[in-house]
């Protein structure tokens, strides 16, 4: 299966795309998109979905998954995310993908193992699950990658769990 992840933000909005079994992952892209802070949000939304937009046309991804919006002390930049994950939202329904959403609690646990994990934790795991050389540079794009991975594991076990009450 073919997953896009996507890692919601205003000024950087990671992006990743697997080959996945729901156990061997392959990295096929991987990237961000990132937005001048001093351009409208309108614009920067725009911008952030019209990449969406080439990524789904490019990869013809299978299904998609976004991580959840968190709490955050700041009221306005959660209304700013909120946006930015409307737009992601709006793309994916736009390409018919089935969609994923997982909190960065379920995304940490899924690929570190530990639902606190910090994002270094998350790119070198990111790293050692692709067998990659180095780390992404991305930390937007690591975190797209590692809730990618999440959904690819959640609908694998989902599969066998239903296999298996057949």
């Amino acid at each position: 299966m073919r997953v896009l992840g996507i890692d919601c933000g205003t000024e950087r909005t990671g992006f990743g795309v697997i080959e996945s079994d729901g156990v061997h992952h392959r990295m096929l892209a991987a990237g961000e998109f990132k937005t001048n802070v001093k351009d409208s949000l309108g614009n920067r939304v725009l911008q952030i979905a019209r990449g969406l937009r080439s990524v789904i046309e490019q990869h013809q991804p299978d299904s998609a998954a976004v991580e959840g919006i968190f709490h955050a002390v700041n009221t306005q930049s959660a209304l700013k995310l909120a946006q930015v994950r409307g737009a992601a939202l709006l793309v994916i329904a736009e390409a018919a993908l089935p969609l994923g959403e997982y909190s960065p609690l379920e995304v940490k646990t899924s690929v570190v193992g530990y639902g606190r994990a910090e994002k270094y934790q998350v790119q070198l795991m990111v790293q050692s699950l692709l067998g990659l050389d180095s780390a992404l540079e991305s930390e937007d794009a690591a975190d797209a990658i590692a809730v990618a991975i999440c959904h690819a594991t959640h609908l694998s076990f989902a599969k066998r769990v239903d296999a298996a009450a057949v």
